[in-house]
């Protein structure tokens, strides 16, 4: 088995430059960098990573921890946390919590177990508690899309209630005082926020929040729908449909379809995430930007500064959400 030694004898080269070129770290010109992988091609050497983790006490490894693996909101996510460490020659090992409890912690049990670096974690259901604990902990912790008191500087996150408050204004100022909200599932500290955001933006009309006209959602296509159901099915009238995300406000639209209602010009409509699909579709949605993917690059970046030390990326830990305006509002109908 070739070692690092014949490496550098068959490259003419240090050990120290050998190692710098595996390792990618240090100053090393093009012309030196190809002879070592020649060199490695034709001897077919491949770094000890085990090895290489004992003597640095590194496994240049992160756990990430996400809720789901399927749908337009986590892959984006995903995607730049790997894209950011990857660019610094770090890899990423993923698993799922799936929105349960029990899930989550034997998911962070196992990305302890191995030898990760740090973790980037989007916890659903686990508690402050926990996670507090967790990030006083010898392994590094960083929290995406949630946000505890007492470990703030660890957590990236959205201003969720403001994006709640732009959504429905919007809405408000279009003339709408009968505004139905599928909100997401509320055991979500997300779901919650932009609820509350609905809710401020009714009193600053001074109109009441009715509960004939909320539904409790999924945060899925198949919740929108259902939910637009029965909103309908309950016979309050309303003009406007305010979901907590896009998903939902697919599903949503897509049942009044099914129903012969047009949208806008019979039901108004705003969802949340700005994720790509409903900007194609007609009319095109009005939504809240929930800037997911930079989140997710945030987090790498903490990681980076905080545990490789890697000064030159930058970290900042909340995000506010922005109002992108299509077409899928208007006025409510004088009938």
């Amino acid at each position: 088995m070739a070692t690092i030694y014949d490496v550098s004898f068959l490259a003419g080269v240090s050990l120290a430059t050998v190692s710098r070129v595996v390792n990618n770290t240090g100053k090393v010109s093009e012309k030196t960098r190809q002879k070592v992988h020649d060199a490695m091609a034709q001897l077919d050497y491949r770094p000890n990573t085990i090895a290489q983790s004992l003597a640095s006490n590194r496994s240049n490894s992160v756990g990430v921890l996400v809720s789901q693996l399927d749908g337009p909101f986590y892959g984006p996510m995903m995607r730049e946390v790997e894209s950011a460490l990857r660019a610094a020659n770090k890899h990423v090992i993923i698993a799922a919590g799936h929105s349960d409890a029990a899930q989550e912690k034997e998911a962070v049990e196992f990305l302890l177990s191995r030898g990760c670096d740090a973790l980037i974690v989007d916890a659903e259901i686990l508690s402050n508690e926990y996670l507090q604990e967790l990030c006083s902990g010898k392994t590094p912790v960083v929290l995406i899309n949630r946000h505890v008191d007492g470990i703030e500087e660890r957590c990236v996150h959205l201003n969720n209630l403001q994006g709640g408050l732009l959504a429905s204004r919007h809405v408000l100022a279009h003339g709408h005082s009968r505004i139905a909200y599928i909100s997401g599932p509320l055991f979500k500290l997300d779901a919650r926020e932009r609820l509350e955001g609905h809710k401020q933006a009714l009193a600053e009309k001074g109109l009441e929040f009715d509960d004939a006209l909320f539904f409790e959602g999924d945060f899925r296509e198949e919740g929108g729908f259902e939910g637009m159901a029965a909103l309908l099915e309950r016979g309050v009238p309303f003009s406007a449909v305010v979901c907590a995300n896009d998903q939902m406000a697919s599903g949503a639209i897509a049942l009044c379809l099914e129903r012969g209602l047009r949208v806008p010009e019979d039901i108004s409509f705003v969802g949340f995430d700005n994720i790509p699909f409903p900007r194609y579709i007609s009319p095109k949605l009005t939504t809240v930007c929930n800037p997911i993917q930079d989140m997710g690059r945030m987090a790498a970046n903490w990681v980076l500064k905080e545990v490789y030390d890697n000064r030159e990326v930058s970290f900042h830990h909340r995000f506010e959400p922005e109002l992108v305006v299509r077409e899928s509002v208007q006025p409510p109908s004088a009938n």
